[in-house]
C-alpha cells in the first residue's frame, strides 16, 4: 500500500486499524465475521500492506444490516444519526458518538485551514442541513476553526445572494452545480465583484472546465472537498490552493485504489476505485469500504509541503459508467468535453435508454446567454465534434437555450434514464 505517510503516521495508522479490528472481533461485529470467514484475525495485520488480504465492506453489507446492525458501539453511546438517500434500496443510516462528532469537526477544520480559510472569514454553508452530512459537517468544521458561519442551507438563491452581500461572506460551501446556479443569480441581481474569495465544493464529481467557469463568474478560488457518510462525511480529503490533488487527513483515513473488476490493488498512479478505512470512527466503523469513486493515488509531493497521502479529484463512479458501442463513457468525460467549447454553459444533462440490450445516449446542454440564436447551429456542430473527439464515438447532441434544464440546490442529476422509444412496425 503506497501511502506517502511518514514512519510515525504509518505506525499510528497500523496500530489504530489493529485496535479497531480487535474491538470488532470482541463484539462479534458483522465485519469481524467476514474476517473470520476469510480465515483471518486482527493479529494477521502486521503491516498496512497486509490489509489488502482482508475482506471489503460494501454498500450491500450496510443495507443488509439496516438500520443499526453495523454499530461498533452500544446504542446508549450514540448522540446523532445521519442517512443517505437510499435510492437503490434501504438508506444507509450512519451513527455518531460524541467522540466521533468531536473528531469530525477536527477533520473538517483541518481541511478548511488547508484550503486557506481562517478565523476572520465568514463561511456561508449552502449545503443541505438534516440527514445529509454536508451542512452540519462543514458547519462544525468552520466553527471549530473559529470562523463565522452563515447556516444558509440549500435553496432560496436570491436570499443566499442577499446574505452574501450584506454579511460580506468570504467563503462559500455548496455543491459545484449549485455554485453555478448562484453565479447565475448573482449576475441577474446586477453582477459585479462578489465579496467571496474561496469556494469549498463537493458531493459530486466536477470537471476542471466547470471549476474555471465558477472561478471566472464568482471571482474565487474553487477547491474540491471530498467525503462520504459511510466514512464520516465531508472532511475526508481537501484540495489546497495549489489545486494539485486532495490531501487525506493522514491520521484518520487509509486509502487504497483497486481495480473495480478484480478487486486487486492497482499500481501507484493508476486509475481505479477508491477504498477507505476509517481509523477513528467508533459508532459506524468501516474497514476497506468500496466507495465506487474513481481516482488515483498521487505520489509526487505537493508544492504546499503537506505530508501524507493525496488522491486525484474524483473522476466519476464505477457504477455510473455507460458502455456505448463498446466504449466506456463517464459523465465527467462528457462535462469536460462540453466545457472546453466556448459558448456552452455548465448546465447539461445526459438522457440514457436501452434498446435491444444496447445503451443509447443523447446529451443536452444550454448555450451561454450572450450567444445569439443565429450562432446556435455553428455552436452545436462544434460541440458535437468535440464530444466525438473526446469520447471516440459519435453521440447525439442537442443545444438548448438558457434556462431550459433544471437547476439543482444539492447534488445535480446529470444522468436521467428514459424509456426506450416505441418501435413502429
Amino acid at each position: 500500500m503506497n501511502t506517502n505517510r511518514t514512519p510515525n503516521q504509518t505506525a499510528t495508522a497500523l496500530e489504530r486499524t489493529r485496535q479497531r479490528l480487535r474491538l470488532l472481533e470482541e463484539r462479534d461485529h458483522p465485519y469481524a465475521r467476514k474476517v473470520r470467514d476469510a480465515g483471518l484475525s486482527w493479529r494477521d495485520l502486521d503491516s498496512l500492506e497486509a490489509l489488502s488480504a482482508f475482506p471489503f465492506t460494501t454498500k450491500q453489507d450496510l443495507q443488509e444490516h439496516y438500520p443499526l446492525g453495523w454499530l461498533g458501539c452500544d446504542r446508549a453511546d450514540l448522540v446523532r444519526f445521519h442517512a443517505t438517500s437510499g435510492t437503490t434500496g434501504n438508506p444507509t443510516v450512519v451513527a455518531y458518538t460524541a467522540s466521533d462528532l468531536d473528531a469530525w469537526s477536527g477533520y473538517m477544520a483541518w481541511c478548511l485551514h488547508l484550503a486557506g480559510v481562517r478565523r476572520e472569514d465568514t463561511v456561508q454553508v449552502a449545503y443541505g442541513y438534516g440527514l445529509f452530512t454536508g451542512g452540519l459537517g462543514l458547519h462544525g468544521g468552520a466553527e471549530r476553526l473559529g470562523a463565522s458561519v452563515v447556516p444558509a442551507s440549500g435553496g432560496f438563491s436570491e436570499r443566499q445572494i442577499k446574505l452574501m452581500k450584506d454579511l460580506d461572506v468570504t467563503v462559500l460551501a455548496c455543491t459545484p452545480s449549485y455554485a453555478l446556479k448562484l453565479a447565475e443569480t448573482w449576475e441577474e441581481s446586477g453582477g459585479g465583484p462578489t465579496p467571496l474569495r474561496v469556494g469549498i465544493f463537493g458531493a459530486e464529481p466536477w470537471s476542471e472546465g466547470l471549476r474555471r467557469q465558477i472561478e471566472d463568474r464568482l471571482g474565487i478560488t474553487a477547491l474540491d472537498v471530498y467525503g462520504l457518510s459511510e466514512a464520516m462525511g465531508p472532511g475526508v480529503a481537501m484540495e489546497c490552493p495549489h489545486q494539485n490533488g486532495l490531501h487525506l487527513h493522514p491520521d484518520s483515513f487509509l486509502a487504497e485504489v483497486i481495480d473495480p473488476v478484480t478487486g486487486r490493488p492497482v499500481a501507484p498512479g493508476e486509475m481505479g476505485e477508491l477504498v477507505l478505512t476509517s481509523l477513528h470512527k467508533e459508532a459506524f466503523p468501516v474497514i476497506r469500504y468500496r466507495t465506487r469513486d474513481l481516482t488515483r493515488l498521487l505520489t509526487a509531493p505537493c508544492p504546499c509541503g503537506t505530508e501524507g497521502p493525496r488522491i486525484e479529484r474524483i473522476q466519476g463512479r464505477s457504477d455510473d459508467m455507460l458502455i456505448l458501442r463498446g466504449v466506456n463513457v463517464f459523465p465527467s468525460q462528457v462535462e469536460a468535453a462540453l466545457l472546453s467549447v466556448e459558448g456552452l454553459s455548465g448546465n447539461y444533462q445526459m438522457e440514457v435508454w436501452t434498446h435491444e440490450g444496447m445503451q443509447n445516449l443523447v446529451v443536452r446542454c444550454e448555450r451561454m446567454p450572450e450567444v445569439p440564436d443565429a450562432a446556435s447551429d455553428a455552436l452545436a456542430r462544434r460541440a458535437s465534434k468535440r464530444l466525438q473527439e473526446r469520447l471516440g464515438i459519435r453521440i447525439d447532441f442537442e443545444l438548448l437555450s438558457p434556462g431550459k434544464l433544471p437547476r439543482f440546490e444539492g447534488k445535480a442529476k446529470r444522468v436521467v434514464q428514459a424509456p426506450a422509444p416505441a418501435i413502429t412496425r
